[in-house]
């Protein structure tokens, strides 16, 4: 396996000062942000389209110090009813990384309206009342799998070889059940951004999604989670607090190792070599009450001590 960041981990320096940190911190590459939630703060997109010696200029500021890109991160909501920026930010940034040689591009599935006529996405999370049917019937029929469909024919045609969807809440996908259901009906271009913070609070395992998951894992980001107990016991694990109330919230993003201990971690690690997995594990802190810098510094040492480096020769069907 090999560590990387998410660039905006470090979203207060210039982008030469970025890629200067993660060399010094001992990474090997970095996920880059193109756009959706991100303000993308260290790649402007529009010069990069169709501009061959701005990406060689890019790359180069990559590879001077080492590093490799890992992916292009375009996460952020496709499928907006009224935002069709997202979208179009998308398809701009798969077909970058098909110009630039970039295998993986991680985003996600996206989440529309509940109806043709809505302005709002609308997140069904109960089989009752019964019209959650006919939303989910609208949502994957008629937008999630036609822009799907539509989105890896350009992959494909860019030469991008896989695009990670997070299994994230507020999305038409969002656990292993409904990354497999789209995968089977679009391909296996398709595959997973495996965030086990993200699959814990909603009250999953994410040993046993990796397991699950198997050649469909595509990408790891390392973030975690904090389960406050005293919270939970009463609200239950649906949260709408601002995220800047850690106390008050059920749960909260946190800095690998402060939800999830070493132990853990190196659990977590095993469980996708298990799995067939041995790419990237892409730290991505999102803690309010961790400074970034310090944060991301801690993660380092937690992943570095558990995570297995070199890969290992002896295959499990080879006895």
């Amino acid at each position: 396996m090999k560590l990387g960041c998410v660039s905006d981990c470090m979203a207060d320096l210039s982008r030469d000062a970025m890629l200067d940190r993660a060399a010094a911190l001992g990474l090997k590459g970095v996920e880059v942000t193109t756009g959706g939630w991100s303000q993308a703060p260290h790649v402007d997109l529009a010069e990069l389209k169709g501009n061959p010696k701005a990406r060689r200029r890019f790359r180069r500021a990559f590879e001077s110090r080492g590093l490799e890109i890992v992916s292009l991160n375009a996460s952020g909501n496709p499928l907006h009813p009224t935002d069709r920026a997202q979208g179009d930010c998308l398809l701009d940034t798969i077909r970058l990384a098909g110009e630039m040689g970039i295998g993986t591009v991680c985003t996600m599935s996206g989440l529309p309206a509940g109806t043709a006529t809505d302005t709002m996405p609308n997140w069904v999370v109960s089989s009752w009342p019964p019209e959650t049917q006919d939303i989910l019937r609208f949502q994957w029929d008629e937008v999630l799998l036609p822009f799907w469909e539509a989105a890896v024919a350009v992959a494909r045609d860019s030469g991008v070889r896989q695009i990670a969807l997070g299994l994230h809440g507020n999305q038409c996908v969002y656990n292993v059940p409904s990354l497999l259901k789209l995968r089977e009906l679009v391909g296996p271009m398709l595959g997973a951004s495996l965030d086990p913070g993200q699959l814990a609070w909603m009250g999953a395992d994410p040993l046993v999604a990796a397991e699950a998951l198997g050649e469909a894992i595509h990408h790891v980001h390392a973030g975690d989670v904090m389960l406050n107990a005293s919270v939970l016991a009463t609200t239950s694990r649906l949260e709408t607090g601002a995220l800047g109330d850690v106390p008050a919230r059920a749960w909260s993003p946190v800095t690998p190792g402060y939800g999830h201990g070493a132990d853990w971690w190196r659990q977590f690690c095993y469980r996708l070599r298990m799995a067939g997995y041995d790419g990237w594990l892409s730290i991505q802190p999102q803690d309010r009450l961790i400074d970034a810098g310090e944060g991301l510094e801690s993660a380092v040492t937690l992943l570095r001590s558990v995570m297995p480096a070199v890969p290992c020769e002896w295959l499990p069907d080879d006895d």
